[in-house]
């Protein structure tokens, strides 16, 4: 009676009957997770009864309802086709063998990526060793600079003491001596000499400077000619100020002495008379004063000295300046010399552009030779390429794979849609954190009971 009443395409029942009813038909029970992608498609499974619902076993494009499922309107009997849907969905092993072979391509990609950082990483090392070889020499040029530097200082050093002790000796035998007026007189004298010959020595300098500026043309012979200038009086400069500085110092000191003579003069003197005190106190005032006028002048040359020692400073900065500027000149006057050289012997150069010409243009020929025949080859190559492409695209069996790749395909897309649904089914039917908390509740319950008969007891 079933088979009468089955279309041609339905799949038959089960072997129990049609009324047996302990016995589910196939298409009523649920697949299993491991078949859930061999089930059959709407259009060719068999509805179920009104037993109960369950999912179907294709999958279609809508999302997917357990409710909506079609059911027969008389029980068995009546046996409908379902809405045409996708076709069956099967996993065998060409499916399988085409995402081992994507899996395997994508792995050959990452690996042939790694092997490309691991050449690149060492290129990179190998660069970074030859850097690290030019650090080091350049290192090695560095600490030989420093020592030669650090010569130069201790010899500037030497020469600053010898000095300092020379200036020292100076203002030893100076406040040794006592100055009178006369002395004092010849010093502004000599004084005013040393003025005027400072003087004509700067005109005679500024007179170098303009010739040097108009004859060369150039700012930097003038900056050079205007520091060797300095370098040279500020070593007299600083002994002229130096000895000024012992002299007030040294009267400073007097004043001082003589001040503190007078006070000791006027405790032990019980009796004065009041024009005398009146002179001793116009003394002590006037004395005060100069003191007070030694000691600003005092600080001034302190602060004029601190100058002085940064313009030094500078100075030296400026001269290891001018040697480097020196250095880099006379490289590139040595430079430009040996192109003249080059430069002046014309016939040689007219010889070497000649045979580089003529080297060129027979590489030219070679050239175009090669390029005449790789166009016939590649025109040979075309014409191959067009007509395999012809051939292929009249194949049946080409045609056959592009529409099979389209149907493979459709099947992943059906495929990614049961997964999930597989996959939100699963977290909505998740009944362990129902659980966690139903076992929590029922232990606090637990606690809560055991406490309340422990305090009935009591």
């Amino acid at each position: 009676m079933a088979s009468s009443h089955r279309p041609p395409i339905a799949r038959p029942s089960s072997r129990a009957g049609i009324g047996l009813t302990t016995r589910p038909t196939t298409s009523s029970r649920t697949p299993s997770a491991t078949r859930i992608g061999t089930g059959m498609p709407p259009s060719t499974s068999r509805p179920v009864s009104r037993g109960g619902p369950s999912p179907t076993g294709g999958v279609l494009s809508s999302q997917i309802k357990v409710a909506d499922r079609p059911v027969t309107q008389h029980g068995l009997s009546g046996m409908k086709t379902a809405i045409k849907g996708p076709q069956r969905q099967i996993m065998d092993k060409t499916y399988y063998l085409g995402l081992l072979r994507s899996k395997t391509s994508e792995l050959t990609t990452e690996i042939n990526k790694l092997q490309e950082e691991v050449e690149m990483y060492k290129q990179e090392k190998s660069v970074y060793l030859s850097y690290e070889k030019r650090a080091e020499s350049l290192a090695g040029e560095i600490k030989e600079f420093q020592g030669q530097l650090a010569d130069y200082n201790m010899l500037k050093l030497q020469s600053i003491f010898t000095k300092i002790s020379n200036v020292k000796k100076v203002v030893a035998e100076d406040i040794i001596k006592d100055m009178s007026q006369e002395n004092q007189a010849k010093y502004m004298e000599m004084k005013a000499l040393i003025c005027l010959k400072l003087c004509s020595y700067k005109v005679l300098a500024g007179n170098c400077k303009g010739l040097f500026y108009t004859h060369t043309g150039s700012s930097f012979l003038y900056h050079v000619c205007w520091s060797l200038d300095f370098l040279e009086t500020f070593e007299e400069l600083k002994n002229q100020e130096l000895e000024r500085k012992a002299q007030i110092e040294a009267n400073i000191v007097a004043l001082l002495e003589h001040s503190s003579r007078n006070v000791n003069r006027m405790k032990q003197i019980s009796s004065v008379t009041n024009q005398e005190l009146k002179i001793m106190q116009e003394d002590l005032t006037f004395k005060s004063n100069e003191m007070q006028k030694s000691q600003s002048t005092a600080k001034n040359l302190i602060t004029e000295s601190q100058k002085l020692q940064m313009d030094l400073q500078k100075m030296e900065l400026l001269e290891s300046k001018m040697v480097d500027e020196l250095a880099s000149l006379q490289d590139k006057i040595e430079q430009t010399k040996m192109d003249l050289k080059v430069y002046n012997n014309l016939p040689a150069l007219k010889a070497s552009g000649e045979e580089k010409k003529q080297r060129l243009q027979d590489d030219k020929e070679k050239l175009t030779k090669h390029t005449h025949a790789f166009k016939k080859i590649m025109e040979h190559l075309n014409t191959e390429y067009e007509t395999v492409k012809r051939e292929l695209q009249e194949n049946e069996t080409h045609s056959q794979l592009i529409n099979l790749e389209r149907k493979w395909q459709h099947h992943e897309q059906n495929n990614f849609m049961v997964k999930e649904f597989i996959a939100t089914k699963s977290q909505e039917s998740d009944y362990q954190p129902i659980m966690k908390n139903v076992r929590k509740l029922v232990t606090e319950y637990n606690k809560a009971l055991i406490e309340a008969l422990q305090n009935t007891k009591n």
